[in-house]
């Protein structure tokens, strides 16, 4: 092994970097046997009559699967829900981009699944660095959210016979993906958009569209409301609320170049967490292995292949390097290397997507890559159907893996009938968020968090289709009930847009908009989130050092400076101006970008997708120290100095530790082999 223990004087410390605060605990998960909890909290959670549910008032930020089956849900219920997104319609939020299929242990296959099995393999999937008990609650609900989704109309696929039918996905021996094909995102959030739409026309749902949250409201220690700019007048809204709800995704678009729709940013979360929400293992970033190769400097995003095509699509490289400009069809079969099955042998091209992107990362750097260069560098593996397409014909895969093959073609030029697929990692997921106890609550009580926003279920990597089943199980089954015990101490006192809190958020907001259009440098924002996202990349991407992580917040905090000095924003406040939305965005990523190298450089050990070079195997494999790191980090927001409004100052975070118990997961080295 390269590295087994960990210096005597954490870098991070001695230098200033971050410091250590009071250890915190998850208070709210009960004890006693691990499948009764969920039970008796549902059971222990106070209730609120229907009479006075119409007195209680919650605001749900993004509508997404979480956040539309939460603002459906609690509608339903009786609260009084106003939601909002950023895009022009519920249906346009990123969850319709999901593509493989979603996680449900019904065991339809009699493979010997259970909801122990799927708890056992996303914490295993997870490496050992997520909640026993959220996670069994997560399987528990799992079989739930198929039976609703059947219920709305969601077209699963379905066998001969009639049945659901299933598939497999990675880091797993059975099947229990569920799918629609390659649109499984889209059809489940039309399912939840219906829901939310019936509740707005019957009035019990207000839907602010074309709305983004720009900070959050505390009054007296309590989440109250959120202040919103209308992103087509530019009017700044204060909307107040006895609790708030964020479920606005994820942040892999601080890499610029990612699978995430274009809009997709960390703005709601990261304006929490400025408000004192702590952030959960913010370095904890999935990097996908199915993806569409980076063609050039031109490209402002990348595109997802599902990792479905796994389960019939063989992954391979050449074994000589002189052999990778040739056409494939060309590469007798002895001369390639299937080298997912060649090392992983028990699961092949399922293994984790971990794993499956730091393989395919090791081959490329061996110089075995294919196709084109993009600077010196061939980045690409083949993803090849020839042996399905044999066994299957082409009418067969076409039937399961259509629309994606279809959306390949049109994007490369390369028929994959025809010609082997090229695929590559890249950023996808992100396992961190907003640090919340088993009831979905943030550390401000009030402030709920679901979906990808929390920490919550996945550990240090996601299993592949585990982001639908969690978006799902929060918001239509689990802050439903969780929710209400906060609730039931409610309605709290009235607040006033002119008390003081408010006002001062409101003022932060427009302050912080005037700088923004004030500046008028000579540098695009488009430029500076480039510039970040090739730091991310290059420091805190798929393989990270101390080295390079001091060298990337060195590099993070020159260019956020540069930033605040230097951006030009055209254009007005009143009026539709992308170019704001935009700078207000990656100002937020600059300071979270570096909150994230910090993370990275505090935990001396790779686990799932952050893989530390200094923590390895001698085989290359991910090495954890489970007697020093089996913990949560949960980050408190703090700056060098106080009163900096706009972010220029360097980050001085404080670290909160959440020691993980095991006590039906025995710790161990992760094997797929």
């Amino acid at each position: 092994m390269t590295e087994t223990d960990t210096p005597a004087a954490d870098i991070g410390t001695a230098t200033g970097l971050y410091r250590t605060g009071q250890p915190i605990a998850d208070t709210k998960a009960p004890p006693g046997p691990i499948g009764d909890r969920w039970n008796r909290r549902k059971f222990e959670a106070k209730l609120v009559n229907p009479a006075n549910r119409r007195k209680l008032s919650v605001i749900i930020v993004g509508t997404g699967l979480a956040g539309a089956s939460a603002g459906a849900t609690l509608a339903e219920a009786g609260y009084q829900v106003t939601s909002f997104c950023y895009q022009d319609s519920p249906r346009r939020a990123h969850s319709i981009a999901a593509q493989g299929g979603i996680n449900a242990a019904k065991n339809y296959k009699a493979d010997g699944d259970s909801v122990y099995r799927l708890f056992y393999d996303t914490v295993k999937g997870g490496d050992f660095r997520s909640r026993e008990s959220n996670v069994y609650r997560l399987a528990e609900v799992s079989a739930n959210i198929i039976d609703q989704c059947v219920a709305q109309g969601v077209p699963f696929a379905r066998e001969y016979g009639g049945l659901l039918d299933n598939r497999s996905f990675g880091g797993v021996q059975v099947s229990r993906t569920f799918y629609a094909r390659g649109q499984t995102g889209q059809q489940l959030l039309i399912g939840a958009y219906q829901a939310l739409e019936r509740q707005i026309a019957e009035g019990r749902l207000q839907m602010y569209t074309r709305h983004e949250m720009l900070e959050l409201v505390v009054v007296d220690g309590r989440a109250r409301g959120v202040i919103v700019r209308d992103m087509v007048t530019g009017e700044i809204e204060t909307h107040l609320a006895d609790a708030v709800v964020l479920a606005s995704g994820g942040y892999g678009n601080v890499y610029y170049l990612s699978t995430n729709a274009m809009g997709c940013n960390v703005t709601a979360t990261w304006r929490a967490h400025r408000q004192g929400a702590y952030f959960g293992n913010p370095c904890f970033t999935q990097i996908h292995p199915t993806c569409i190769p980076v063609a050039g400097e031109h490209q402002s995003k990348l595109t997802l292949m599902s990792e479905s095509l796994r389960n019939d699509g063989r992954i391979w490289v050449p074994k000589r390097r002189e052999d990778c400009e040739k056409n494939p069809r060309e590469i007798a079969e002895q001369d390639r290397d299937y080298y997912l099955e060649r090392i992983y042998p028990s699961f092949g091209n399922l293994v984790p997507r971990d794993i499956a992107s730091r393989q395919a990362k090791n081959v490329c750097d061996e110089g075995r890559g294919v196709g084109p260069l993009v600077g010196d560098f061939r980045r690409g593996v083949y993803l090849d159907f020839t042996d399905a397409l044999k066994r299957m014909s082409a009418d067969a895969v076409a039937e399961k893996y259509g629309n994606l093959l279809d959306m390949y073609q049109q994007i490369t030029g390369e028929n994959p009938y025809e010609v082997p697929m090229r695929i590559y990692p890249a950023v996808h997921y992100t396992m961190g968020g907003l640090w919340v106890d088993y009831d979905l609550q943030s550390n401000i009580p009030g402030l709920f968090v679901t979906g990808e926003a929390n920490f919550s279920d996945h550990g240090a990597n996601r299993l592949g289709a585990s982001a639908l089943m969690q978006g799902l199980a929060d918001g239509y089954f689990v802050l439903p009930n969780t929710i209400r015990e906060y609730l039931a101490s409610g309605p709290y006192a009235p607040v006033s847009a002119d008390a003081p809190e408010v006002v001062s958020a409101r003022e932060a907001v427009q302050g912080r908009i005037r700088k923004l259009l004030s500046i008028n440098g000579s540098r695009t924002v488009d430029s500076f989130h480039r510039e970040l996202g090739n730091i991310m990349w290059e420091y805190c991407g798929m393989e990270r050092s101390e080295e390079g992580l001091l060298k990337g917040i060195d590099l993070i905090r020159g260019l956020r400076d540069e930033f605040w000095r230097n951006v030009r924003v055209l254009g007005l406040n009143e009026e539709l101006n992308q170019a704001l939305e935009k700078a207000g965005r990656v100002a937020d990523f600059l300071e979270l970008g570096e909150l994230m190298c910090i993370d990275a450089l505090h935990r001396r050990e790779s686990c799932g997708g952050h893989f530390r070079a200094e923590s390895q195997t001698d085989d290359g494999e991910a090495l954890r120290h489970d007697d020093q790191y089996a913990y949560v980090a949960a980050w408190e927001f703090h700056q060098d100095f106080e009163g900096d409004r706009n972010g220029e100052a360097p980050l001085s975070p404080v670290l909160h530790k959440e020691q993980l118990v095991y006590e039906y997961v025995e710790l161990k080295q992760r094997s797929y082999k």
